[in-house]
């Protein structure tokens, strides 16, 4: 009895300091979307100043007489560079597993020749899984600060045709899959940031700028245009790890409140055993003394 009891207290023990663990996971995933959600939003004005440059560049292009930088038809052999983020680190559900689901469903009909690059350990694993090794495999960065030293490392890593952005622009295939929040938790996207999208390109050249005042282009326009351009890159690769860190914090935050609830459902049954097994010991003993009390009454009675 003393045995079972002793053993019963030290899984309610284990089950407490696990809950404690969990619930402090939780707090640090809740904090951290938010993080990164900001970071997200505070990206966006950003961005549209980028496209406002993109567009500026894109009319004085065509003010010019030149043709602006277009898509090429593809080539079957063509190589798609593919980046594919992930996680470092488990307790996610299948965070990683859904996004690599959605990068070989979209890859898979084309057949084109695959360059895949991973951003984290975990998604390189099912990657591999999958029969895709990654040429290189990045840290997930662990703040917002650390986003930039990824995309740069990310920039620098995967080596496209032409460093000159408005080159590769038209010759290369970039494509990002990665997870983005949603009020459900999270889903998995695509975006192709290489060749540019022409109707994108044509809606940003025709768009009307936001003042009276005209800008102008000063010096080369195809260079201001390539700056633009690497610029767009920062942006949607910055955006793209940011979402995948929204994600999966997200994801981690549903695990650890399943973990929470299934934890308090242990330690409820736990201490009901507890309690059970304890007052099934002090009934035991309880027993014990009236049944000395009955054998002893009979002679305490026949003494004169």
């Amino acid at each position: 009895m003393a045995t079972s009891l002793t053993a019963l207290r030290r899984q309610i023990g284990s089950a407490g300091d696990l809950k404690s663990v969990v619930r402090t996971m939780k707090a640090s995933a809740a904090s951290a979307i938010g993080q990164y959600e900001r970071s997200v939003a505070a990206l966006a004005d950003y961005a549209h100043t980028v496209e406002l440059g993109l567009s500026v560049c894109l009319r004085s292009i065509a003010a010019e007489g030149a043709p602006a930088p277009s898509p090429p038809a593809r080539a079957d052999d063509a190589v798609v560079h593919a980046i594919v983020f992930g996680s470092d680190q488990g307790l996610v559900g299948r965070f990683n597993e859904v996004v690599v689901e959605h990068a070989l469903a979209q890859l898979a009909p084309a057949k084109p020749t695959l360059k895949v690059w991973a951003v984290g350990e975990r998604v390189q694993a099912r990657l591999v899984d999958a029969g895709l090794t990654p040429e290189s495999v990045f840290l997930v960065p662990g703040s917002v600060e650390l986003i930039t030293r990824l995309v740069g490392q990310l920039l620098l890593k995967v080596q496209l045709p032409d460093s000159a952005a408005s080159a590769y622009a038209q010759e290369a295939t970039l494509m990002l899959f990665y997870n983005r929040p949603n009020a459900g938790g999270y889903a998995p996207v695509s975006q192709r940031l290489l060749p540019l999208d022409g109707s994108w390109q044509r809606r940003l050249a025709t768009q009307p700028w936001p003042t009276a005042q005209l800008p102008e282009v000063l010096g080369h326009s195809r260079q201001a245009l390539s700056a633009f351009i690497r610029e767009h890159l920062f942006v949607s690769l910055f955006r793209a790890c940011a979402e995948s860190l929204a994600s999966e914090n997200a994801s981690r935050l549903a695990a650890m409140q399943r973990a929470d609830r299934n934890i308090g459902e242990l330690l409820q049954e736990l201490q009901a055993n507890f309690h059970q097994l304890r007052q099934a010991g002090i009934d035991e003993e309880l027993f014990d003394v009236i049944a000395g009390f009955d054998a002893l009454a009979p002679s305490d009675a026949a003494t004169p």
